[in-house]
């Protein structure tokens, strides 16, 4: 005769294991599939590294300096010296290799009729043809400069010029 009780734990058993597979396939497939919604970390590695090269750059050498490299760069217009500084700090890392991260540049202040102005400060050796992903990182920066439309009385004293940098890798 068949026992009808080890018929029942036998459906169970079979029930519980086709349980468990179906459980641990879909656990195993969710965490490792790469999904296009993470890319947002690479953004922000970058903005992280765009951000930081800036504030090194917006601080004094020693206490003594009155300016940090940031304010006399802008100050002077000096593209080639801001391209060298920002793509050293942002383009290094440990190990042999280099990295490439790519940038724009360029400063924004308000002139005396309140319209903003935009110059460029750097150029980026390779185009930005803007299929690329990019990421914006800005810094404010306080400097005693006569930007170009400027009266001479309108423009005496500390101005407020923002400093923004467009990267992306290639």
């Amino acid at each position: 005769m068949v026992n009808t009780g080890g018929q029942l734990y036998t459906i169970e058993g079979i029930a519980a294991g086709l349980i468990l597979l179906v459980t641990a396939f879909i656990v195993v497939n969710s965490t490792s599939v790469y999904t296009p919604g993470d890319s947002h970390l690479n953004d922000m590695q970058l903005e992280v590294i765009g951000t930081d090269a800036l504030v090194m750059m917006d601080i004094a050498p020693n206490s003594t300096a009155a300016k940090s490299p940031l304010q006399t760069i802008v100050e002077t217009d000096d593209s080639p010296a801001f391209t060298t500084l920002f793509r050293d700090i942002a383009n290094f890392k440990t190990g042999s290799l280099r990295d490439d991260i790519q940038f724009l540049a360029t400063v924004n202040y308000v002139r005396p009729d309140g319209t903003i102005n935009s110059t460029p400060l750097s150029s980026s050796s390779r185009s930005f043809t803007g299929t690329e992903h990019a990421v914006r990182v800005t810094k404010w920066v306080l400097v005693e400069k006569k930007f170009p439309d400027c009266s001479a009385l309108s423009c005496q004293g500390k101005h407020a010029a923002l400093v923004e940098v467009l990267l992306w890798r290639d």
